[in-house]
């Protein structure tokens, strides 16, 4: 699961990065609220952890204008505002959750759980199931008919993308940007290779799914038709 996490105090942006990420989350982070948007407009988020009060832009702003664009990620106000009247604001203007600063680290992720359990949301569980695979998320491990294999982080963040969004067209520039980031500098071939890498690990595990080339666009995670299969 990606998380975008825009908190402009630098040691508890850096605090709460480090927490998530040790719970298996990858984490962009901003300080602002432009930058927010910037980073919230590319729709590669699985959930935004969002701070009221930013440079630049407020929280609610930010979350306003995500909205207006179509952007319906589940959004976390993170904040020390905590009347009702706030709390109010905040949700009528689409954000999911509210959580008042000062908080634990506990309380966050246990939010964060109950937004991934609701319909039409990306669940951080431990097993996914689809066609004729498991994907062990907490392990980075694909079980298949005639086997399992162990991924790197790399493969395992695209592997997770593609069963999340079987028979899905994925664009080169969604997978680029939510495998490696908005910032990252990576190069297109660099994908190429990791969709190779991808292949062999579904092949070697017996799975009947494979990643077909959209030309023009990207890829797709789909089974394979029965008339192609062998013998």
């Amino acid at each position: 699961m990606r998380i975008l996490l825009v908190e402009d105090d630098r040691q508890l942006n850096e605090t709460l990065t480090f927490q998530l990420e040790r719970e298996g989350f990858t984490v962009d982070s901003c300080f602002d609220g432009e930058e927010a948007c910037y980073y919230g407009e590319q729709n590669i988020y699985d959930i935004i952890l969002l701070d009221r009060m930013l440079p630049l832009m407020e929280g609610t702003e930010v979350l306003t204008t995500l909205r207006a664009k179509g952007i319906i990620t589940p959004v976390i106000i993170l904040t020390a505002l905590g009347t009702l009247n706030d709390k109010v604001t905040g949700l009528d203007l689409g954000a999911d959750d509210y959580l008042v600063k000062p908080f634990a680290i506990e309380e966050l992720l246990a939010r964060i759980r109950c937004i991934s359990r609701r319909p039409n949301t990306l669940n951080h569980v431990d097993t996914l199931s689809v066609s004729d695979v498991i994907w062990y998320t907490n392990e980075d491990r694909l079980e298949g008919p005639s086997g399992s294999c162990t991924l790197s982080k790399r493969e395992s963040s695209l592997m997770e993308t593609f069963i999340r969004r079987k028979n899905q067209t994925l664009s080169r520039n969604f997978l680029l940007l939510k495998v490696w980031g908005p910032d990252s500098d990576v190069e297109e071939g660099n994908l190429d290779n990791y969709i190779h890498f991808l292949r062999r690990r579904l092949h070697g595990v017996g799975s009947t799914l494979q990643i077909k080339t959209i030309r023009g666009i990207g890829y797709c995670l789909q089974d394979i038709p029965s008339d192609n299969l062998p013998d």
